[in-house]
């Protein structure tokens, strides 16, 4: 005998399924470009750990949380045609409980960001203001393969490292921290462009025009690499030229390591994709971290 029968759908949030919702994993990148500016800026960290710590939760946990979680709600529908499993499309995550978390994180981050002084308070201001840009309709600046990519690098790596250089420094940064956070930020949209390999067929049933949509796996995977590879090249260039060759010299050992990487990744870009973007993007930020102490060099 067939019986068939369906599970009560949920009144409250599954607990695993919202930690998965905030996604863990991504909150890595602004953490870590945190604590760079934080180097960068010169300043000792002594008596001002509480700025370090409370800085690294907001930029991680905090912002980054509350973007992964407005961007899978305003995602639900292409993420039902990629990965049904997802927290909002599975129904771990019920009715308008997605929008009301991401929400909650909203008024969470500015709430935190208040606590580090006028510069922390702005930048958070903006990382919130760009997490609901990429996402939300009518800007939804998801949908372009040049925009949305550009605004969440600036916003994982340029954002937070200048946030972390300000707090600590109790001022503007300098100029070549501002330079430097600025290149690894515009080389993070080829990271971001990576990551939209994994929803290529939903992008394109739902009319996102990701690089991978508009362009082709392969050569999409071709203008990441170059738009990741140009700004660590300028970077090498402006160590050399602040007389920090060692930390030159680095910075180009991970970038001749990254070119491995994309060669092995060009043999089949959507399949290797992922795979790059746990090798290759560890080398990058392992790159932005030496060029963080070659910042705290020059101050």
């Amino acid at each position: 005998m067939d019986v068939s029968h369906s599970l009560p759908a949920r009144r409250f949030p599954e607990p695993a399924a919202a930690l998965r919702l905030i996604k863990p994993i991504t909150w890595f990148p602004p953490m870590w470009a945190y604590l760079c500016g934080v180097i960068s800026s010169g300043a000792s960290p002594v008596g001002q750990w509480y700025l370090v710590l409370l800085g690294v939760l907001l930029a991680g946990p905090i912002v980054c949380g509350m973007s992964q979680a407005a961007n899978d709600w305003c995602d639900r529908h292409v993420d039902a045609i990629n990965e049904p499993g997802r927290p909002i499309p599975s129904g771990r995550i019920p009715g308008r409980w997605g929008l009301w978390i991401a929400l909650a994180m909203s008024a969470l981050s500015l709430f935190v960001g208040w606590q580090l002084g006028p510069w922390g308070f702005a930048a958070t201001i903006a990382g919130v203001v760009a997490a609901w840009a990429y996402s939300a309709e009518p800007v939804r600046l998801k949908r372009s393969g040049w925009w949305g990519p550009g605004l969440v690098g600036l916003s994982y790596e340029t954002l937070p490292w200048i946030t972390g250089a300000a707090v600590l420094s109790a001022g503007a940064p300098r100029g070549e921290v501002l330079l430097v956070a600025l290149l690894y930020g515009v080389g993070a949209h080829g990271i971001m462009t990576l990551n939209d390999f994994k929803a290529l067929e939903g992008d394109r049933q739902m009319g996102v025009n990701s690089l991978p949509v508009t362009l082709g796996p392969r050569r999409a995977a071709q203008v990441a690499c170059a738009v990741m590879a140009a700004p660590q090249a300028v970077v090498i260039a402006l160590l050399a030229l602040w007389d920090r060759p060692a930390h030159a010299a680095g910075v180009a050992l991970v970038l001749v390591l990254q070119f491995w990487a994309m060669r092995i990744m060009f043999r089949d870009p959507k399949a290797k994709a992922p795979w790059y973007n746990g090798t290759g993007v560890l080398l990058y930020v392992s790159g932005m971290m030496v060029a963080a102490f070659a910042l705290r060099g020059l101050a």
